[in-house]
């Protein structure tokens, strides 16, 4: 006889945890199932294994880093905001805290502890936990859930959770079944983009200045119609173009544009946001102290040597000449490239690399005060599977267990 349950999860990540443990605690049988051979593999990998958990930021504006849909998070974030998530985690044995006042980790800065965490308290309430089961179809009669088959069983279930996540880092797990299930069921993805990754450059010359990080670097889309996309934050090269935290928030608006245009031209500061007037002065400060300094040295004051020198190249400027031997065009030219240096993003190395999906369920069809499917009576869908994505500081951990923990209600 086939067991019957009030919930099934699909995806032991952080919100189909999260969810199992809200059901459970209302007195609910749950199933948790996934289809690899333990829980929480992405988890264990967020923020380098340090878990950077959410953020401090209160609800409005924590909803604007997510652009235009972020409106959609507020129901779960007044059930479930930061403040609710480091009360829940010290519930279950875990203190947290925000070194920086903003970045909220467990103090023992290891994903592991949040796992173990998770997986304790599931078992103290009586989640039922399957791994190695791949969910193969949803089961619905006259548009309500009442089951789910697995490639070896099946489950009846009055309820059902979609936590399968993204498509970001298959190797942890993601290949996008969710999108699949769901869509068999009656409902659409906006089109799926990676995000938070590093980025491709056409210009080689990165490659020589690989051992440097740029501090408050300054990148900007420059073409017309997407001016308006900007960033800032440390930036480093690499041998095919550019990473740290910076791109990786850039690259969710960058590669839906690559996919459209092919290349996209940016301008970065690397200067620390100092504009040209600015950066005249500081080179004609420099100059006026030690007349025989180099343009190299001088730009050196600005930024690290190796970058210095390729700054000096992109002007056509002899890197030993003075200051005063070089002409005004070749100073304006300088200027202009320290301020806005122009770069050309090509390509990326696709979901293989990327932390987060950007795009997913269209959120039209879920109703934002529960996260249960307009479609599918009993279908909540929760965390990186529908369509909102922010940047990088704990944001999209913050929604995964806030969407997950509101799923969870089953309300």
């Amino acid at each position: 006889m086939i067991k019957h349950y009030d919930l099934v999860v699909i995806g032991a990540g952080a919100a189909g945890m999260i969810a199992a443990i809200r059901a459970a605690r209302e007195s609910r049988s749950v199933l948790l199932l996934e289809k690899l051979s333990q829980v929480g593999a992405k988890l264990k990998a967020t923020g380098g294994g340090r878990c950077n958990l959410t953020n401090t930021l209160e609800p409005q504006e924590f909803m604007s880093m997510f652009g235009r849909d972020g409106r959609f998070m507020q129901d779960a974030l007044r059930e479930f905001d930061y403040k609710k998530l480091m009360e829940f985690f010290k519930s279950i044995g875990v203190e947290t805290h925000a070194p920086d006042g903003f970045r909220v980790f467990p103090t023992s800065h290891s994903s592991s502890t949040i796992i173990k965490s998770l997986v304790d308290e599931m078992q103290r309430v009586g989640v039922e936990i399957l791994c190695s089961q791949r969910v193969t179809k949803l089961l619905s009669n006259d548009g309500v859930i009442c089951g789910v088959q697995t490639s070896s069983e099946s489950f009846k279930c009055s309820n059902l959770v979609l936590a399968t996540g993204g498509l970001g880092y298959p190797m942890l797990g993601a290949t996008g079944d969710g999108y699949t299930l769901a869509s068999e069921l009656g409902h659409t993805s906006t089109a799926l983009y990676p995000a938070m990754m590093p980025l491709h450059t056409k210009e080689s010359w990165v490659k020589n200045c690989r051992a440097d990080t740029i501090a408050k670097a300054q990148l900007r889309v420059d073409m017309k119609k997407h001016k308006k996309l900007k960033a800032k934050g440390d930036l480093i090269f690499t041998n095919r173009g550019i990473r740290g935290p910076v791109v990786l928030d850039f690259a969710r608006e960058i590669t839906p544009l690559i996919d459209k245009y092919k290349e996209v031209p940016i301008l970065v500061n690397l200067t620390k946001g100092l504009n040209e007037d600015e950066i005249l002065k500081h080179i004609k400060d420099e100059a006026s102290k030690n007349p025989d300094i180099s343009v190299l040295n001088i730009v050196s004051t600005l930024l690290p040597d190796a970058l210095s020198r390729e700054m000096c190249l992109l002007a056509s400027i002899n890197e030993d000449a003075k200051l005063r031997d070089i002409s005004g065009k070749q100073k304006d030219k300088l200027i202009q490239t320290l301020a806005s240096t122009p770069l050309t993003i090509i390509g990326h190395d696709g979901f293989e690399r990327a932390m987060i999906t950007r795009g997913g369920i269209n959120l039209k069809e879920i109703d934002p005060k529960s996260m249960q499917s307009r479609i599918v009576n009993g279908l909540y869908f929760c965390g990186e599977l529908m369509n909102l994505d922010g940047p990088c500081g704990g944001y999209n951990l913050q929604w995964s267990f806030a969407s997950g923990y509101l799923a969870g209600s089953l309300s």
